[in-house]
């Protein structure tokens, strides 16, 4: 399965995402009325907009982006090694332009396919849209405009499990114990990000978090692939001051 797919051509990413704002009550208008109308279609008849913010990350029109993970597969010495970089920070627009200044160098190298979990609906439209957001020119692999479904370079490992089957969704968290791989949420997981942001502001806790998401993709689709996992002193991290 998935031999057209050359493991040095992937980038294996993860986002993590928050609410622009800790609290609903600094949210300025018009967004704090464009999110009470939004979050009418999801809330229960006993919850206000207030009580629904804390969901407000996972929309990139009321949230942003705090930390990008990567990854790439290389080899050395005959085995499969695995190089982890994090771009992340209070500054999103500063972590965008460093990503995509990333990107344009290894594009320049090579054709790249970027890998994610859920990514087609989630990490690369919400990467996308910040972008614009950021007033950041979209890097070329995240342009898919005008593109054909096979000129647009993202791999989903959640759509690749799906075979098809457009109701079914498995999380990360399942396929990783199903395939025997260490799992990335044993510490925090999606729903405590913004509380360990905003609260605890502890961005190193999540970025780490997110670089086990990372490593946690690459090493499921190596399964799809029926090759090896890797091994964890073939696991690089290389994150910046």
């Amino acid at each position: 399965m998935l031999d057209h797919l050359k493991n040095e051509n992937i980038l294996f990413l993860d986002i993590e995402t928050v609410p622009v704002k800790p609290s609903f009550d600094e949210v300025e208008e018009p967004f704090k009325t464009l999110w009470d109308k939004k979050s009418a279609y999801f809330r229960k008849d006993d919850q206000t907009a207030a009580d629904t913010w804390e969901r407000a990350g996972i929309y990139a029109e009321f949230g942003k982006i705090i930390c990008i993970s990567v990854g790439m597969l290389y080899q050395n010495d005959g085995k499969m090694h695995l190089r982890i970089k994090s771009f992340f920070g209070d500054d999103e627009r500063a972590l965008l332009e460093e990503f995509s200044t990333m990107l344009t160098g290894y594009s320049r190298k090579k054709t790249l396919e970027l890998c994610a979990h859920n990514g087609k609906e989630f990490d690369f439209p919400y990467i996308s849209r910040r972008m614009l957001v950021n007033g950041l020119p979209l890097p070329a692999v995240f342009d898919t405009a005008g593109k054909k479904p096979w000129e647009v370079n993202f791999i989903d490992t959640l759509e690749l499990w799906k075979f098809g089957d457009y109701k079914h969704y498995t999380s990360l968290n399942l396929l990783t114990a199903l395939f025997g791989i260490p799992t990335p949420k044993d510490d925090i997981d999606g729903s405590m990000v913004a509380e360990v942001y905003y609260i605890e502001k502890n961005l190193r806790r999540i970025v780490t978090y997110c670089e086990k998401d990372v490593i946690a993709v690459a090493q499921l689709l190596l399964r799809y692939k029926g090759q090896e996992l890797l091994l964890s002193e073939n696991i690089e991290t290389v994150t910046p001051e």
